[in-house]
Parts: structure tokens; C-alpha cells; sequence
């Protein structure tokens, strides 16, 4: 099972790799027609939706239930939704 910080980071990474279908002219995804490529980059979409809700979901309950984030927690979600 997936932390809340891990879901927040694949669906990062998701919405990375749905970009290299948009502008996929070379390698081996350049024989793909413009709707396969399309379907690709939706359904990593809809994936990295469902890994956003999970990570928001893990960050709600974990504010709820503590009174606010213990300093580890804070510490996991800092890294990964602090600023860059």
C-alpha cells in the first residue's frame, strides 16, 4: 500500500509521461496513430487523477485525525508538495 506522499509523487510522474505522448514524432511511439497516442495520454491522466485523490484523501484524514501533522508526516509532505 502506497503512502500519501508516494501517491502524490506518481501521479506527478504520470502527468510527466502523458506529455511524452502529446510530442511522440521520434522513437518508437512515432508509428502510433494520433488516437492511440491520445488514448495513451488519457488514460495516464485518469491515473494520475486517481493517485491525486488518494494523496489528498491520505492528507486530509491525516490532518483530521492527528490535529494537525505529526512532524515526520509534515516532513514526508513537505518534500514532495513543499516548493521546489
Amino acid at each position: 500500500m502506497a503512502t500519501g506522499p508516494e501517491h502524490y509523487r506518481e501521479a506527478e510522474r504520470l502527468i510527466e509521461q502523458s506529455k511524452t505522448w502529446a510530442n511522440a514524432d521520434t522513437g518508437w511511439k512515432a508509428h502510433l496513430s494520433p488516437e492511440v497516442r491520445r488514448a495513451y495520454r488519457m488514460a495516464d491522466l485518469a491515473e494520475a487523477q486517481v493517485h491525486a485523490d488518494l494523496a489528498k484523501a491520505a492528507a486530509t484524514a491525516m490532518g483530521a485525525l492527528s490535529g494537525g501533522m505529526a512532524g515526520e508526516d509534515y516532513s514526508a509532505w513537505d518534500k514532495v508538495a513543499g516548493e521546489h
